[in-house]
């Protein structure tokens, strides 16, 4: 009589059961992260207009035609709303797409009178783990 090789069912069905378990962990854990990285992007995105802000600032201009005069512009993760108006208090604003728990969200950094910048966001605090370090709900 020969050996025969192989695995038997009961062996399968067990491995199929740990890669069922350990995917029912992973998924999860994997759209919280691509949650926040799109966060994350959507405030990388508006970051760089801050800078332009400032220049035109001190240029003395108070309004812009479009959000491009700020090196800006809209991406299929971020749509900014548009600034016609700048002043000492402004802010720049980027609604959010992509991932079911974060599309909608606004995240923004706003200026203040003293010439400083803060990043603020309508996430809620339930969800502070999509929210980037140095952003504050508000």
């Amino acid at each position: 009589m020969k050996n025969q090789k192989g695995f038997t069912l009961i062996e399968l069905m067990i491995v199929v059961a740990i890669i069922a378990i350990l995917a029912a962990i992973a998924l999860p854990m994997y759209q919280d992260y691509v949650a926040k990285s799109q966060v994350t992007a959507g405030l990388a995105e508006i970051t760089p207009g801050k800078t332009q802000y400032e220049v035109a600032l001190n240029e003395g201009k108070t309004t812009v035609a479009d959000i491009a005069e700020l090196g800006l512009k809209n991406s299929d993760r971020c749509t900014i709303s548009p600034i016609t108006t700048l002043s000492a208090t402004g802010s720049i604003e980027c609604t959010l797409a992509g991932n079911t728990k974060i599309v909608g969200k606004k995240i923004r950094v706003e200026r203040a009178a003293d010439g400083t910048w803060a990043c603020k966001t309508d996430i809620t605090a339930a969800d502070k783990k999509y929210i980037p370090s140095g952003c504050v709900t508000g």
